[in-house]
Order: C-alpha cells, then structure tokens, then sequence
C-alpha cells in the first residue's frame, strides 16, 4: 500500500513524503515510490492512532458484546490501540477472564486490545500477578485503596517481573459518600463533595513506594494541580513516575454538574475552575505526560436518574481524534506533534511499546486525518454533545 499527497506528521514534526507500508510495516519514505495499491490523502494528515491506556467497557460488563463494541468506538474515533482497566465484572483478575479477552482480540482486528490486571481481590487478596504477566497481561493495576502492607507486596512484584504499575490515586474514606467534587457547586446543588487532598495525599504515598522499590508509577487520571507538582519535583529526583492526565479534566469543570447534569459525574470528579485552568498550565509547561478519553460509557438507564445515584462515565472514545484535535490543537494548546506525544507515544511507552513515529521499519498503526471536515456531535452522553469537532478519521486497513 502507498499513501501519496498526504501530510506526514508525528512527534518529529510535519513533512510532505509518500509512505509505503508492506505487511504491516512502513518499508520506505519518500518519492518515486511504487505499488499495486495507490491511496491518494489529497492533503489530508498521515498520523499515527492514538494509543489510550484507560479505557473501560459499558455498563463495566467484560462480555463480547462490550468489546467488540470498544473496538468498533476506539476504530471510529482513531484509537488504533487500547488498554482495559480491570474494575469490570467479572473482574480482569484470574488467567479464565484474561484467556476471554485476549480470545476475543485474536477475532478482533480493528484495534489491537490489551488488558491490565487487577491485582487484589475484593477482599484485598494478592491474585496471581506473576502467572498474568506472564501470560500477556500489560501490566499490573491497583487502587490506593489497599493497605500499605498490601501495596508493598504488589510494588515488588512490580520490580521483580520489571513492569510498570498502573496506579489510581484515590481515598476511598473520602470518596465514597462524595458524588462531586468538594466546593461552591456540591453546596448549591446539596450534594456530598470530594475533597481533591485525597488524592494528594496517596500520590505522596506511592511516590514513596516508588522510590523505595525502585519502581515506575504511571498515575491514572490525575485531577489536582497539587499532585502533578509532587511528581514533578519526584521526577527531577530521579524517580520513576508520570502523571496521566483526561481530555475532560482539561476543558470541563464542576459547573457541567450544574442542574444535576450527570453526564459531568466522573471519577475522579470533574475539578473546580480554577483547578482545570491550572492543569492547562501544566500541560503548557510539559508536566503531564498522557493524555487519555477515560472513556467510561454508561447506558441511558444508569445515567438518567437522580444525581447521587448516577454511575460514572461518560462517552469519548468514538470521537477521539476529533475531539483531540479540535480542543487542544485548534484551540492552541498544543501543536500537533506534541499532541502525538502526549496520546500515542508516551502512553505506549508505558507498556513497553514503541509508537509515534512514522519511519522506515515502524509498524503502520496509521490512518488519515482530515481537519478541514466538520460534524455536529449528537451524543447525549458525551460531555460536547451539540458542539462541532473538526476533522474525520479514515481508517488504513494495512
């Protein structure tokens, strides 16, 4: 397959050249470059898909129809490969759900689908972390939620298999009664509120740990300015953690919840004002290392009733490219280069993965992006519903 009139554009920059793929690979780039199979971009992007490491399934089901759902969400939207969260039921937590999943991947060929695991139980049991690993899992997932004893033990399977621990910060003593962030909103609608420390606090636990094991960290979903800033400073003492960072977080703050929006109920919950702005600063400053769609779908049932009751989520992935480019590129946050960084290559980085360049012997995880077509997005369910998002994605069958 030759691409010819397109826009090449990766974390190195843009550049006008033809790409040749041949079994999944880019073989040569350039000009004067032949093949049976001739793609004409007429002047649309070449782009490498967005990789999304914290993806969850409707209604947290784990069954084929969920996935193949995902999949099909994660193709229209450019996500050409994705990490589950393992809190579905059933759980990702023993070798019978991790086989199902990756069962289903192998007839599944839209997206490449990976999973993580679950690594205690509901009653904080250990599951068998090493046999998982071992047999494909990406990498291992905890809550903050379980004792030190118990974080511990999973930071040194951690060290010991030489992966990388998937890490949601949150307290659960004080996240439990709370439907929304703690603030001026929470009063005015009478809801229980979150206090955003508690986060902060268990970020400066596993910060700790981190360093003491000599592990990395990937931080999931981050939503406080203050944690950010913990590991930035424990980045620049050497130690090996990262924060991700959603598109939500970013652009959308408490005041969505206003009139018991429950489309706005995420976890973790959408942050005050002038808390988002300041995530928009540490992404300026290059403080946030991913970004992700924390695509968390409910069906109508579950979102359309009363606030407190409401599950948690909202829908992105289908729009993904779109929504990207139209709110962070477009709106000048970041270019786009910096965008591939900061969605394809440091996510995969995170699994041990390469993506986000487009050369010679890379695999074609590519698809074509045109910015000048627009739709009206007509979602309920996704927090810009109504808006109009700049750009189509076509997918490469390579």
């Amino acid at each position: 397959m030759l691409i010819i009139n397109a826009v090449v554009c990766d974390v190195d920059g843009e550049r006008r050249e033809d790409v040749l793929i041949e079994e999944g690979k880019v073989v040569a780039t350039g000009s004067g470059l032949n093949s049976e199979k001739v793609i004409d971009a007429k002047g649309a992007y070449l782009l490498p898909g967005l990789v999304d490491t914290n993806v969850r399934l409707k209604d947290a089901q784990l069954n084929a129809s969920t996935l193949t759902k995902v999949a099909a969400e994660a193709q229209r939207g450019g996500v050409t490969r994705l990490v589950l969260a393992p809190d579905s039921t059933p759980s990702i937590n023993d070798s019978i759900v991790l086989e199902f999943v990756q069962a289903h991947q192998k007839r599944e060929s839209r997206v490449d689908m990976m999973t993580t695991i679950a690594t205690v139980d509901e009653d904080e049991r250990l599951s068998n972390i090493a046999i998982l690993l071992k047999n494909g899992a990406m990498a291992p997932y905890m809550t903050t939620a379980v004792s030190n004893n118990t974080a511990c033990r999973i930071a040194e399977y951690v060290k010991m298999h030489k992966k990388t621990l998937f890490c949601k910060a949150q307290d659960t003593s004080l996240s439990s009664v709370g439907v929304m962030v703690e603030g001026a909103v929470a009063t005015r609608l009478g809801l229980v509120g979150i206090p955003p420390f508690g986060e902060v606090v268990h970020v400066a636990r596993m910060i700790e740990i981190a360093r003491k094991y000599e592990i990395a960290i990937v931080f999931k979903s981050i939503a406080s300015p203050r944690s950010i800033e913990l590991i930035s400073k424990a980045k620049e003492e050497g130690i090996q953690v990262s924060c991700e960072v959603s598109l939500h977080h970013l652009l959308v703050c408490d005041e969505a919840c206003s009139d018991f929006n429950t489309t706005a109920k995420l976890n973790p919950p959408l942050a005050q004002k002038e808390d988002m702005l300041a995530l928009q600063s540490a992404l300026k400053e290059g403080k946030i290392d991913a970004l992700t769609l924390l695509h968390q779908p409910s069906s109508p049932v579950n979102k359309e009733v009363a606030f407190a009751e409401a599950a948690y989520g909202c829908e992105a992935l289908s729009d993904g490219y779109s929504l990207y480019y139209t709110k962070l590129v477009k709106s000048g946050l970041l270019s786009l280069p910096e965008l591939i960084r900061l969605t394809v290559e440091n996510p995969a980085a995170s699994i041990a993965q390469d993506a986000g360049r487009i050369t010679v012997g890379a695999g074609a995880d590519l698809l074509l992006f045109d910015p000048t077509e627009t739709t009206l997005l007509e979602n309920r369910l996704s927090l810009y519903d109504g808006e109009t998002l700049y750009g189509a994605v076509t997918p490469l069958k390579v």
